[in-house]
């Protein structure tokens, strides 16, 4: 049970498992705590008493009760899963069954029952029957069976002549010789006649049964249902139908979200209407708080009812919700991945994509993902494929040795793919040039790299041709191009060239496809954010080094760089708010505005 007990939000357990110690599992839980392998759990307490078993686990402030719970599922004995080898006689002979192969044995069993019981039943009442025929013509003629009883020397002599006189059966004779005198009476001879009357009856359902298969099928569920009647007690688990409840989704707004990811591993979500509008050439604001040795990786906008799909260096694949991702503040240090979704220690994040649904099997059958790797590889296969991930991820490409997975976009199938390299070089060919895979596929070649130094800095999937393709180098300069300037060739060309890289500008690392109606956010590894109208920018041929995008620190670089859809609802701001810096952080240099020359 997750509720709040005096303002801090607690999970209850008032029920375990009776193999489990409730000693050591609160011991477990502890030694989770301290090893870290369990996040949100601020004190333990144990509040059993003689009215029942009741420990609560109060929770951090920020913690989400849910994740903490499937924690708690995952590592102590709350939840165990075990194997069940069914292994059963059927006709003499010892098989193993799946739960619709019981089920059927099962009512062959009480069909088998059902027939063998009736056809006993209705023996029993067709020898009754047969007794009563005889009494009952005893009856009818009393004084004659009288006399001839009467003048028989014997038992077996009065049998004989019954038999003879009336050609009664030696049953019904010996029935009739062994009849007591108060069977004689008439109230006893009418109830002889009801009772034959009604094994009639009963003979002829019994027949009935036995001719009627759908006659025994009623019968199984009508002795079922008497069981259940009798024996059933409550759930312990309920089973509730949510189609009438309030879900989650439904408490929770479908706003945009910017989520950053560092290179240690820390996630974070915080409200897109934090990050304020400013004029290109700033220095930013403080974006995120990153640890020593730590730095910004991955930025990116959502909605919090989308679903966040992970691909790992590996070639895992793994998905959350997004409002299930730590809320935090701009500046705050976020959450350890490894909390949210079972890596490996040694794996790490490298692609993601966010998608509105995984459920409707229209939409995922008609969506893609095309995956780039740093050595040109590029591979496509369809959503549907990563659309069931397990808790310990389910693999999403085969990664050969010395590449590593990139980046990952979600098309339509009819789009055309872009590859940038570091050394300033892009392809465009169409998205149809790579045919679909499976999810265990390392892919085909998308462009040749220059040599073994050059590598793939980012893919961009272009829908709209009307679009502008936006490049940042290293050290904050950047540009927008037609993205007709890019010619469309064969898929493993080596590409034309997209941004002049110099001792200035520094290797690209970012490419994106924009329009005037998007925002650019950039974020350096120190964690400083700026976010500004991509119309700011003018449109430049291909093979310049582009104008300055922010001013950068010494030592410094972009970490990441997404585009934004601008919002009327989003916050504008200027390029004279204060920055919130570490106190230890170096003097910020005094910003000069880019001079003509900087644009070649």
């Amino acid at each position: 049970i997750i509720e709040e007990v005096k303002g801090r939000e607690c999970i209850i357990v008032s029920e375990i498992p009776y193999q489990v110690n409730k000693a050591d599992m609160i011991k477990k839980t502890a030694d989770l705590v301290n090893e870290k392998k369990i996040d949100g759990i601020a004190s333990i307490r144990d509040e059993s008493d003689r009215k029942g078993m009741r420990i609560v686990y109060v929770l951090k402030r920020d913690a989400i009760p849910n994740i903490v719970l499937n924690t708690l599922f995952k590592y102590t004995a709350l939840q165990s899963s075990f194997s069940v080898n069914n292994i059963a006689l059927v006709k003499g002979r010892p098989e193993m069954l799946n739960l619709k192969d019981m089920i059927h044995h099962f009512v062959d069993h009480r069909h088998e029952v059902v027939v063998r019981r009736t056809e006993y039943e209705l023996k029993k009442a067709e020898d009754r029957a047969h007794i009563l025929e005889g009494l009952i013509i005893a009856s009818d003629n009393i004084d004659e069976v009288i006399a001839l009883i009467r003048a028989s020397s014997n038992a077996e002599e009065a049998r004989q002549k019954l038999i003879d006189r009336f050609e009664l059966t030696e049953i019904q004779a010996r029935a009739i010789v062994e009849m007591r005198l108060r069977q004689l009476t008439g109230l006893e001879q009418d109830k002889l006649r009801e009772e034959y009357e009604e094994l009639l009856k009963t003979i002829e359902d019994l027949k009935d049964i036995l001719a009627r298969k759908e006659r025994r099928m009623d019968i199984i569920k009508e002795e079922l249902e008497e069981i259940r009647a009798k024996y059933g007690d409550e759930r312990r688990t309920n089973i509730d139908i949510a189609g009438g409840d309030v879900s989650i989704t439904d408490l929770i707004p479908d706003e945009k979200v910017v989520l950053t990811i560092s290179h240690a591993g820390y996630v974070k979500r915080t409200s897109l209407m934090e990050y304020k509008t400013q004029n290109r050439g700033g220095v930013g604001q403080k974006g995120s708080t990153t640890r020593n040795e730590d730095f910004l990786e991955h930025l990116f906008v959502g909605t919090n009812h989308q679903y966040l799909i992970f691909f790992t260096e590996k070639g895992k694949c793994f998905w959350v919700r997004v409002f299930e991702i730590p809320e935090g503040s701009k500046t705050s240090k976020g959450r350890a991945i490894q909390n949210l979704i079972n890596i490996e220690p040694d794996d790490k994040v490298k692609a993601f994509i966010c998608t509105n649904d995984l459920k409707d099997e229209e939409y995922i059958n008609s969506h893609y993902v095309i995956m780039a790797t740093k050595k040109g590889q590029v591979k496509k296969t369809s959503l549907e494929q990563y659309s069931r991930p397990r808790t310990n991820g389910i693999n999403a490409i085969t990664i050969k040795e010395g590449d590593e997975l990139l980046a990952a976009k979600l098309t339509t199938g009819d789009s055309q793919v872009m590859l940038a390299v570091k050394s300033g070089k892009a392809i465009r060919f169409e998205e149809e040039k790579t045919r679909p895979m499976g999810r265990n596929a390392s892919g085909v070649r998308g462009i040749t790299l220059a040599d073994d130094n050059d590598e793939v800095i980012g893919m961009v999937a272009v829908n709209d041709p009307e679009s502008n393709v936006l490049v940042v180098s290293e050290n904050g300069y950047g540009k927008r191009s037609l993205v007709e300037d890019y010619r469309v060739t064969n898929r493993g060309g080596k590409g034309v060239k997209t941004i002049s890289v110099t001792e200035k500008t520094g290797n690209l690392v970012a490419i994106n496809n924009v329009t005037d109606e998007d925002d650019l956010m950039i974020i350096n590894k120190s964690g400083i954010a700026i976010r500004m109208e991509v119309s700011e920018l003018r449109v430049m041929g291909r093979a310049t080094q582009g104008v300055r995008l922010i001013n950068l620190k010494k030592g410094d670089t972009i970490a990441a760089v997404t585009k934004v859809k601008k919002d009327e609802d989003d916050i504008e701001g200027d390029d004279t708010e204060d920055i919130v810096t570490d106190e230890n952080a170096p003097e910020t240099p005094n910003v000069e505005k880019p001079s003509s020359d900087e644009e070649e």
